[in-house]
């Protein structure tokens, strides 16, 4: 009987300890920083996670940067990426899919191909919501950029740019094509965090 016992707690331990690598999927990061894009300006895969907090821990071993969390009642909370800590006036945020989720960084279930963004964005007197850029290709060396507002939904950025090879070229509209190049093309637009990256 105690052997049965001890039998059937090691299966309900080692169920306990899979679930978590069951529910881990294959997600896309990117972190941008308050100045430059701290990992996976194309947005590469990490290694499985089944949070944004893990898909955060998985891009900083890949591109090795620090990140600290700060333990609050209501859970973690990321206050610094890299070399900038959050302050009264700026911090880090996420998305995922181009949305900021309600909840925090360890409450959110990723489903593979999801693409999560970590951010700095400066806080205004309406609050800490910043339109985040996603590049798009319509045909071979053109692009459609959108501004992404909290809830994921896109709009024509206002005086967008594509760069690449070193050259600039005008998005009105949020369109342009550029042209033969072998570097990989941003967006940016004022006031927005800058794009993914795309050949």
């Amino acid at each position: 009987m105690l052997r049965r016992l001890v039998l059937s707690g090691l299966v309900l331990v080692l169920a306990a300890a899979l679930v978590p690598a069951a529910l881990a999927a294959r997600v896309h990061v990117r972190v941008e920083g308050k100045t430059t894009t701290i990992y996976g300006a194309p947005e590469p895969f990490v290694a499985p996670a089944s949070t944004p907090l893990e898909a955060l821990e998985d891009a900083s071993v890949l591109g090795e940067f620090f990140y600290h969390v700060k333990q609050f009642s209501f859970g973690p909370f990321v206050d610094q990426i890299g070399r900038y800590a959050s302050t009264d006036t700026g911090g880090w945020l996420f998305k995922v899919n181009g949305a900021a989720p309600q909840v925090g960084a360890d409450k959110v279930a990723l489903k593979d191909g999801d693409r999560v963004l970590w951010y700095w964005a400066d806080f205004s007197a309406s609050g800490p919501s910043v339109k985040t850029l996603l590049l798009t290709r319509t045909s071979r060396n053109c692009y459609r950029v959108f501004a992404q507002d909290d809830t994921g939904a896109r709009s024509a950025p206002v005086g967008a740019s594509l760069r690449v090879d070193g050259r600039v070229r005008r998005a009105p509209g949020g369109a342009a094509c550029v042209g033969k190049h072998r570097g990989l093309v941003r967006a940016f637009a004022p006031g927005t965090v800058r794009s993914n990256a795309l050949g």
